[in-house]
C-alpha cells in the first residue's frame, strides 16, 4: 500500500498518527467507528483520538508526579499552539493540517481539549469523584469532550447534537470503566465514587487489595444495570455514524459484561474484532 504524502512542512513522524494509529488500532472499537466515517475525515478523527491517548499516556508512562504534571502542561500549551497554527509534535502537525483542509470554521474549541487534560490532572492528583454525579461529570470532561470534537469534525455544531454527542461519550466511558475496572484498581485509578465505597465500608486502596477485590463484581453490578436502563437515546439519530457505532459496540459490551456477572477483577472481558465489525456494518 502506498502511504499518503506528508503535507508540505509536516514532519515525517506525522504519518504514524494517520488512521489507523496507536489510538485507533485494528480490532478496537474506535478502529471500526473511524473505518465507517467518511474517508476525508478518518485521519482527523484518528488524530483527535490520538491526542486524547497521548494525554492519558501521562498517567501510565511517567512515574514522577511532578514530571507528569509538567508533561501535561506541555500538551495543554501544544493544543493552543496547534489551534493557532504553530504545532511542534508530529501528531499536532497532522491535526493542524487536517483542520486546515476542513470546510467552514477551521478551529475546534480549545476548551474541549483542555477538559480532557484536566480530567487527567485530577487522576494524577488522586482527586477522587465524591459521588455518581461527580464521576459522570469527570466522564463528560473526557470521552464526552472527545465525542463532541468528533461531532464538530463532521461539521455538526447544533447545541442539541453536541449535547447528544457528549451524553453518548459519557455513557461509553462509563461502560469502558466497568470493562477495565480490575486493571484500573491495580493502577490506583478511579473505579467507583468515594460515597459508594464508603457505604460498602471500603476505600479505593482497600478495594484494590487482594483481600477485598472479590467484592468488585457486587459493587459494579448495580452500576451496569443503571447504565443498561439509561443508555442515551435523545437525538441519537442525529449523530454521525462513527458515534452511533461507538454506542452500539458499547451496548453489546455492556450486555457481555452483565452476562459474565462483572467478573472483571482479574480479567478483561471484551468483544471479538469480528463481532465489532459486524456491529459497525449493521449500524446505519
Amino acid at each position: 500500500m502506498i502511504e499518503p504524502d506528508n503535507e508540505p512542512g509536516t514532519p515525517a513522524g506525522s504519518d504514524a498518527w494517520r488512521y489507523p494509529n496507536r489510538a485507533t488500532p485494528p480490532g478496537s472499537s474506535l478502529y471500526y467507528a473511524v473505518r465507517f466515517a467518511p474517508r476525508p475525515l478518518r485521519d482527523l478523527l484518528a488524530a483527535l483520538a490520538g491526542w486524547r491517548q497521548q494525554v492519558h499516556a501521562v498517567l501510565d508512562e511517567v512515574s514522577d508526579p511532578g514530571v507528569a504534571r509538567l508533561k501535561l502542561d506541555w500538551w495543554r500549551d501544544e493544543i493552543r499552539r496547534t489551534l493557532d497554527g504553530a504545532p511542534r509534535h508530529p501528531l499536532s502537525h497532522l491535526l493542524a493540517a487536517e483542520l486546515a483542509r476542513r470546510p467552514g470554521p477551521p478551529r475546534l474549541p480549545a476548551d474541549a481539549f483542555l477538559a480532557i487534560a484536566e480530567r487527567v490532572e485530577h487522576e494524577l492528583r488522586r482527586l477522587r469523584p465524591a459521588d455518581d454525579a461527580a464521576l459522570a461529570a469527570a466522564d463528560r470532561q473526557d470521552m464526552g469532550a472527545l465525542f463532541a470534537l468528533m461531532a464538530r469534525s463532521h461539521g455538526l455544531h447544533d447545541d442539541a447534537v453536541l449535547a447528544a454527542a457528549v451524553a453518548t461519550g459519557t455513557w461509553c466511558a462509563q461502560v469502558r470503566r466497568l470493562r477495565d475496572a480490575g486493571l484500573l484498581l491495580r493502577r490506583h485509578r478511579t473505579v467507583l465514587p468515594t460515597a459508594t465505597l464508603q457505604r460498602a465500608g471500603l476505600s479505593h486502596e482497600a478495594l484494590a487489595s487482594a483481600a477485598q477485590r472479590h467484592r468488585l463484581a457486587e459493587l459494579l453490578t448495580p452500576v451496569a444495570e443503571r447504565l443498561q436502563a439509561n443508555a442515551p437515546r435523545a437525538a441519537l439519530n442525529t449523530l454521525p455514524r462513527a458515534l452511533r457505532i461507538q454506542q452500539a459496540i458499547h451496548t453489546a459490551l455492556l450486555d457481555e459484561l452483565l452476562r459474565s456477572k462483572l467478573a472483571v477483577a482479574d480479567q478483561r472481558i471484551g468483544l471479538t474484532p469480528l463481532r465489532k465489525l459486524g456491529i459497525a456494518f449493521l449500524t446505519r
